[in-house]
């Protein structure tokens, strides 16, 4: 009895903090990072000791609560970073997180926080200078246009985070159509390439095609 009591504690603990991230990843994707962690302790169905004891902090949990996302966003960058041609790595990278960000609102506004420790700041830096890199190289190809700014990503993000919609995948539509026109935006000749398919957001007007 008493040896299988270490590996049921273990295990109950290690149950406790799954059930504590996939609580906090529901809330902050539905209501933003200003839930209360006595909500997120609810939801997960442990008491406020329990949460805690495993996160400290609510900095803490916002890391480890969004991980995941950061390294698959930096995972994407150096994608696109390892693209011979930068203008397209350039426009995978967008593509990309902007369809990461539509699946996740909370990690939008957690990657834009200023808050230390929320999430990984240095993660978020090291991905903040690659596309940095990126669009500087993507400039000198004479693809990007001259005049953009790294802030200009920051509100395409910012945007991006605002289309909501009825259902994840309709939401990863109209994100795909958003970054399309975002994409043509920042060119420094557009061509005016087909963009990806429409979002039905509302219904069509009597005149439209």
């Amino acid at each position: 009895m008493s040896d299988r009591l270490p590996h049921t504690l273990r295990s109950d603990a290690r149950d406790n903090r799954e059930s504590i991230l996939d609580a906090a990843r529901a809330l902050f994707s539905a209501d933003g990072l200003d839930v209360p962690m006595r909500e997120v302790a609810r939801r997960a169905g442990v008491g406020p000791a329990t949460l805690y004891r495993r996160f400290p902090t609510k900095q803490i949990l916002i890391a480890e609560a969004f991980a995941d996302q950061l390294r698959a966003c930096r995972t994407i960058v150096d994608e696109g970073c390892a693209d011979p041609d930068p203008w397209h790595g350039l426009c995978l990278v967008i593509e990309k997180i902007c369809e990461l960000h539509a699946r996740d609102r909370g990690f939008t506004e957690a990657f834009l926080s200023t808050v230390p420790g929320a999430p990984d700041v240095a993660g978020r830096e090291y991905t903040v200078n690659a596309v940095a890199g990126l669009a500087r190289r993507a400039k000198e190809a004479g693809h990007l246009r001259s005049d953009f700014v790294l802030d200009d990503l920051i509100l395409v993000l910012m945007a991006n985070k605002g289309i909501h919609t009825g259902s994840t995948a309709s939401q990863v539509t109209a994100s795909r159509r958003f970054a399309g026109l975002v994409i043509q935006a920042f060119e420094a000749c557009p061509r005016h390439a087909p963009l990806p398919p429409r979002a039905l957001l509302a219904p069509p007007a009597p005149d439209s095609a």
